[in-house]
């Protein structure tokens, strides 16, 4: 009787250890797909948790709400080559997208970062509001990031444009500001997509998925 408990007790267990290699296949079947980019051999998964994909080097969007978002305003049958406003749209409008930047240098400072961020977003907010300053607003999307936070190659920084135009900034896996501004979250969509874009490939890049999407 305790012989046959035993081997019955050991069938257990060897299923179990079966099913838990199959789980783990199948996880790694599922495994998200990434993109390389080629300047700073950055990889950036082609899909986020969430579901946002990539359109570009770190900007995700959710394709199918984005396109339900400006479906008024971009016309299909006539949207066969990138115009200003087509990328307005996108920066006008309140969907949500996450852009990550990926820290490259194990050199960098949560200061510098925060620095370099201020004055990019700080010179976005003026071109918006006709030259105006805005300088606190522009200050609260990082200012509340200790400036002790370390900071290594591959640390990640997460910031978000929630829907309801919010700016949501993510250090580390760490939240430090969730700002509530239509200007600011217009502002952020600029530094990437306006006129004088940070990486004018990757807005054309951007360009070509938002064509193929209509």
């Amino acid at each position: 009787m305790q012989l046959k408990d035993e081997t019955k007790v050991a069938a257990e267990t060897l299923d179990q250890a079966k099913k838990q290699e199959e789980v783990a296949a199948a996880a790694a079947a599922e495994e998200v797909a990434v993109e390389v980019e080629p300047k700073t051999g950055v990889s950036f998964p082609v899909k986020l948790t969430d579901g946002k994909e990539l359109m570009t080097v770190g900007m995700y969007y959710d394709k199918e709400k984005l396109k339900e978002n400006l479906k008024t305003k971009i016309d299909s049958k006539e949207s066969t080559k990138l115009t200003k406003e087509m990328y307005q749209a996108v920066i006008d409008s309140d969907s949500a997208m996450t852009v990550r930047l990926v820290i490259v240098f194990s050199s960098l400072t949560m200061n510098m970062v925060k620095k370099n961020f201020d004055e990019g977003l700080g010179a976005s907010i003026k071109k918006l509001t006709g030259g105006k300053k805005n300088d606190d607003l522009a200050n609260k999307v990082m200012g509340a990031a200790s400036d002790g936070i370390k900071l290594s190659s591959g640390s990640v920084i997460e910031i978000s444009r929630l829907p309801g135009n919010v700016l949501q900034t993510k250090v580390v896996d760490e939240v430090i500001s969730k700002v509530e501004s239509e200007l600011l979250c217009r502002a952020y969509v600029n530094m990437y997509l306006g006129d004088d874009p940070l990486d004018k490939e990757a807005k054309e890049k951007f360009g070509m998925q938002l064509l193929s999407m209509f």
